[in-house]
């Protein structure tokens, strides 16, 4: 269905693991699995480019970096390309990249909007969206599932939080799909920091329409409330926009061109899908541990510090792997067998502790429904054509996945 190259674990000295094509490319599961059992706090050298960083990759490790975040901060930047660039400008005022009491502070003013009662009425539009694609996917015979299925269900709910216009939502989708990641191996870095920009003059430009223009959405939350005391500027408004955009769309989607593929090439777990051996909340949870869409995140030590028994010293580059987290043996049975039905289920893929993402129940409630369009309103997959990768360091999964849906 997909062939990758498999890194050998002898690979791992001419390695660097912030190459997007080494992620979009390679299997690197006999790497993960080396590094956790023989070295799994790992340096990753500097280049001419980047400084180095430390790579944790036992599920232990990992979630005790997530867990405390006054030793290891997301202020520095939570991804390698920030990290290792220096910095991220919007540290202090993006939810993501906050800490402290601002952070819990924005998070308690954006949970109210993402709360499952909240919710309701989004989940209800996503349920209708699923349907309607996969019907007409069906219809047509053939489909690229990614860019005709996937792509309009994430965006689509996080649009509606946000009151983005339904003319601007294709618009919005292409940048998305630049920023953190790319579909073509030769994209640049600058290409990636154009569609960001172009981003945030769009949020820019909503937010300053939306103050107190009666809208009911996230940018008219954000605009009426206060953090400290201080009501959020135009910036704070638009980079949180931003991030929910980003963090919405691309990991949601990949999960599900994930789950598409990963039932194709599981025949079983398909069959055991569509007979109600598996339930549709483990069968999401399972789907999220398999996909990991969003490879690792980064941190920043403030202190001198051990992980794994390594020193750590303070402003050193920590990066926490979920894709190999999430394969640990020491947490999962038979980590690399498709089980929908597994439980209990301890992926760190929406992370873990206080940056806990956001948008989970939103994304478990995507994710479900379309297994659950698959399962009652398909019959039998096929893949028509190659299917292509993201080119990133962040994100992992397809970008392209040709299918022929057959009506069940």
């Amino acid at each position: 269905m997909t062939t990758r190259r498999t890194i050998a674990p002898e690979e791992l000295d001419t390695l660097n693991l912030a190459d997007p094509r080494l992620h979009a490319e390679s299997d690197l599961s006999a790497v993960w699995h080396h590094l956790r059992e023989h070295q799994p706090v790992h340096r990753n050298p500097a280049t001419d480019s980047a400084p180095g960083f430390w790579v944790v990759t036992r599920h232990a490790d990992v979630t005790s970096v997530y867990r405390d975040n006054t030793v290891f901060t997301s202020e520095g930047g939570n991804v390698l390309e920030t990290l290792l660039a220096g910095g991220d400008s919007a540290a202090g005022r993006m939810l993501a990249i906050t800490d402290g009491d601002r952070h819990r502070q924005l998070r308690r003013i954006l949970l109210s909007a993402f709360s499952p009662r909240a919710l309701e009425p989004i989940v209800a539009s996503v349920r209708r969206t699923v349907e309607r694609l996969l019907r007409e996917a069906i219809e047509k015979g053939s489909c690229d599932f990614a860019a005709d299925v996937a792509a309009g269900i994430p965006l689509g709910a996080i649009c509606d939080l946000l009151g983005v216009p339904d003319r601007d939502r294709a618009y919005v989708l292409s940048l998305t799909s630049s920023a953190l990641g790319s579909h073509e191996a030769d994209s640049t870095a600058a290409d990636a920091w154009i569609a960001k920009n172009e981003i945030l003059l769009y949020f820019a430009d909503l937010a300053r329409d939306r103050r107190d223009s009666g809208h009911a959405d996230v940018i008219a939350l954000l605009a009426g409330s206060q953090v400290n005391g201080l009501p959020l500027d135009d910036d704070e408004i638009m980079l949180n926009c931003y991030s929910l955009i980003l963090g919405g769309d691309e990991t949601a989607r990949l999960s599900m061109v994930g789950a598409a593929l990963a039932l194709l090439e599981h025949p079983d777990q398909w069959q055991a899908l569509k007979r109600g051996d598996a339930a549709i909340d483990t069968a999401v949870e399972e789907i999220l541990r398999w996909t990991t869409p969003a490879l690792h995140s980064g941190r920043t030590a403030t202190t001198d510090t051990e992980v794994g028994g390594h020193l750590v010293r303070a402003g050193e580059i920590v990066t926490i792997w979920n894709a190999s987290a999430n394969q640990d043996e020491r947490i999962f049975d038979a980590p690399g067998e498709l089980r929908l039905n597994r439980t209990p289920n301890k992926h760190v893929t929406f992370a873990y502790g206080p940056h806990f993402c956001l948008g989970a129940y939103l994304a478990r409630a995507e994710i479900g429904a379309v297994l659950a369009g698959l399962r009652d309103l398909v019959a039998q997959m096929e893949q028509t054509g190659p299917a292509k990768p993201v080119y990133s360091n962040f994100l992992s999964g397809l970008s392209t996945l040709p299918l022929a849906l057959k009506a069940a």
